[in-house]
């Protein structure tokens, strides 16, 4: 049998099963019968595709999906209630477990207006469904927690594919949190605020806003309070600028208005205040008396409070007058109703100007530095005078102001960036010291020296070339300029001095001065190189070790000390120290070990004290590190850092005038952790933590213990080699020591001085 006929054969048969199966089954019509006649390939074809196995169907990856929940919830006066709709599919055949929600109180689930069964397991609400669609309704409770002016409830997220929530808060203009979630509309009508808000799946949400308790109506007491007023007056060429800072002290009842007299001729320029609502100004106010007398009219501002009930308040008042005189009499600004008012007043003259103040009705004049530092922070010129009072209904306070004005000059002629100091001692006792300024010079052609006593300069170098030292009537010269030498930007100059000293003993103790130069420095390296046979200890002076700070802060005080000094913020004053501060609104600092050496990926969490923010970062490869936006308050500040201890310290942070915070780590257990509270930021190398503030940085440093010894460095090497045939001296200088570095910032006109006990090894 060929193979058509065979193919012929087995279609008759084809056709004779399906006739025949027609005849049980279907009375469908069939074809005629005949014989199909097919190609060799085709057939082949049909053999190959019945040969293959049926393909089964796959299987979803999991049971089911809830791919929306829609949360709608209403706050009533015992909770939270409402309704999730849950929508979905179950993929399996058969009937399958959904879980639905956790941590609700479910009321009822319904499906199509049915009602669907729940099961519990371990805390889930479960779900029996079947395959296909599915949209479940669930009516639920939640708690609501009411704290003291606070309303708020957890909400359970569903695990869903996006969760959307709508709220219905009472009240008007309810400020609603969430978190996590994003608030996508807030509106406000018929005495209710309608939140709708995005969810995190799976995520519980806090969900918190303000209340205000209804009480019971009390009889108004008197209101009873005590103002203390520092006031700053500033006198220009042009006008009189007055500054108040007022504390106001509830002694008894509440208000929300206070009533400051203003004094006649004066313009109200600004107000300011933690807890100011509102400042209105109200041109006139009349007393009415009997008939046949007058009282003055005064003009007043209406301070309204957004918390009456808080026991102090803080405002900051801002006045001025024009005035084409060379003498006025200062205001004084006064609280109505007050039962007892205080206060300072601080005078200060803008540019140069000298100004004669003269006190009456009860003002007592006292000394400048007594000043409240608050009110001292305010000025920007030398204060000339300085007054208190105590203000009594007999008698007014006077203050009459004459001044004179000089012609402006030139404040700095010259300013030095950085001065590098070295100073080698020998075992004579003798030291032989090299001075090198980095100077930013406008017109000054000498610096004066005052060397100690026994000191002799002996060589002085202007960007690299010798000039010739002078000796004045008081005391050393040398040249900042040579002929043909105008600078436009910084350069050096340098000098070197030998002191003959105290010959060595055994053991005992010595001490090395630098001499005072008459233009401010902003920072001083000083390095001390010992003879090696002498062991040294207990360093002292008004110095600052150098591996107390690290190097990018060090970079940071002699760039801030320029830049203030170009700001004009610099002044003759022993009290004033380099100001290491952040930019408004950032803290900042940096991290180092118990060595100096900065740290760097340490973990910094900065947590507030005050309502339980967190923000977290780590510092860079210099330990620094930066956290934008931050408000003023209390904060913890926690470092983190593999193989040493954790430290946390309690700050004071005020982000108009931000410090810079530094942190010593030591090592440690990672599980051991290291609390340090302070009443202010204050540098204290002792404790975990460190902030170097504003004023008087070279008198809160820690002094010269602990200054670490090492290798000597180009400056030792190179000033050795100067000895040799280039200075005009014979001195046995030591070949084999020891070097100290130690720092000093802001040094102007005053002398440097380093001590140290030794003993011979």
């Amino acid at each position: 049998m060929n193979g058509r006929h065979f193919i012929s054969i087995l279609v008759g048969c084809v056709c004779l099963m399906s006739l025949c199966w027609a005849e049980d089954k279907s009375p469908l019509p069939l074809p005629d019968p005949g014989n199909v006649t097919l190609t060799l390939d085709e057939y082949n074809k049909l053999v190959e595709r019945a040969a293959k196995q049926p393909r089964t169907p796959e299987t979803a990856p999991l049971p089911y999906s809830i791919k929306h929940a829609d949360v709608k919830l209403r706050v009533e006066s015992n909770g939270v209630m409402g309704s999730v709709e849950l929508e979905g599919e179950v993929f399996h055949k058969g009937i399958s477990k959904v879980p639905l929600t956790s941590g609700m109180t479910i009321l009822d689930a319904h499906q199509n207006g049915k009602g669907v069964p729940l099961l519990q397991e371990s805390g889930t609400h479960v779900a029996l469904l079947p395959a296909g669609d599915f949209s479940i309704s669930l009516d639920t409770g939640l708690p609501l927690r009411i704290d003291a002016g606070r309303a708020s409830f957890s909400l359970p997220a569903p695990v869903a594919g996006s969760v959307q929530m709508s709220l219905l808060i009472p009240g008007e203009h309810t400020l609603a949190n969430i978190n996590p979630g994003v608030i996508t509309s807030r509106k406000s009508e018929n005495g209710h605020t309608t939140i709708e808000a995005t969810l995190v799946p799976g995520q519980p949400a806090n969900i918190w806003w303000a209340t205000r308790e209804v009480v019971a109506p009390t009889a108004p007491r008197e209101v009873r309070f005590l103002a203390d007023s520092k006031t700053l007056v500033s006198v220009s060429e042009a006008e009189m600028r007055i500054a108040v800072l007022a504390d106001i002290t509830m002694v008894q009842g509440e208000t929300s208005t206070f009533q400051v007299q203003i004094p006649e001729g004066f313009e109200v320029t600004g107000v300011t205040g933690p807890t100011l609502d509102s400042a209105e100004t109200q041109p006139k106010v009349v007393n009415v008396r009997p008939v046949g007398t007058t009282e003055p009219t005064h003009p007043y501002i209406f301070l309204t409070v957004s918390n009456p009930g808080l026991r102090s308040h803080q405002f900051l008042i801002s006045i001025e007058r024009s005035i084409n005189d060379t003498k006025a009499d200062a205001p004084f600004v006064s609280f109505k109703g007050a039962q007892r008012e205080t206060g300072e007043v601080l005078v200060e003259g803008a540019g140069t100007m000298e100004i004669t103040a003269t006190e009456g009705g009860g003002l007592k004049r006292m000394d400048v530095k007594e000043a409240n530092p608050y009110l001292r922070s305010l000025a920007h010129f030398p204060p000339q005078a300085a007054f208190r009072y105590h203000r009594q209904p007999s008698e007014t306070p006077t203050l009459a102001l004459n001044w004179v004005r000089f012609p402006d000059g030139s404040v700095l002629a010259a300013v030095a960036e950085s001065a590098d100091v070295t100073t080698m001692v020998t075992s004579e006792g003798k030291s032989l010291t090299e001075v090198k300024l980095t100077l930013k010079n406008q017109a000054q052609p000498f610096l004066k020296v005052s060397l100690p006593t026994g000191a002799t300069i002996l060589s002085a170098e202007v960007a690299g070339e010798r000039v010739k030292p002078v000796q004045g009537a008081d005391g050393n010269r040398v040249p900042l300029l040579r002929p043909g030498f105008r600078p436009n930007g910084p350069y050096t100059v340098s000098f070197v001095f030998m002191h003959s000293g105290t010959p060595f003993a055994k053991k005992g103790g010595a001490d090395l001065s630098l001499p005072s130069m008459d233009i401010p420095i902003s920072l001083l390296n000083w390095e001390v190189f010992l003879p090696e046979r002498y062991k040294v200890k207990d360093f002292g002076g008004d110095v600052i070790a150098a591996n107390r700070v690290p190097e990018p802060l060090r970079e940071e005080v002699a760039t801030r000390g320029q830049l203030e000094r170009d700001k004009g913020f610099y002044n003759n004053s022993n009290d004033v120290g380099a100001r290491i501060q952040s930019p408004a609104g950032q803290m900042g600092g940096y991290v180092t070990d118990a060595t100096g050496a900065v740290i760097a990926n340490a973990q910094i969490t900065v947590t507030s004290s005050d309502n339980g923010m967190s923000r977290s970062t780590v510092t860079d490869s210099s330990g620094h590190w930066t956290l934008l936006g931050l408000p003023s308050g209390n904060y913890k500040i926690k470092l983190d850092s593999r193989g040493f201890k954790t430290s946390v310290n309690n700050v004071r942070y005020d982000s108009s005038q931000p410090s810079m915070f530094g942190g010593v780590v030591n090592v440690g257990a990672a599980t051991e952790t290291v609390e340090v509270t302070a009443s202010a930021p204050m540098l204290n190398t002792e404790s975990s933590m460190v902030a170097v503030e504003g004023r008087n940085f070279s008198k809160i440093m820690p002094l010269a213990p602990g200054a670490v010894s090492q290798n000597a460095s180009a400056n030792v090497v190179n000033l050795q080699k100067r000895v040799a045939g280039v200075l005009p001296v014979a001195i046995d200088v030591p070949r084999a020591g020891t070097s100290f570095s130690f720092v000093r910032p802001l040094v102007l006109d005053e002398e440097t001085k380093v001590t140290f006990s030794y003993k011979s090894r």
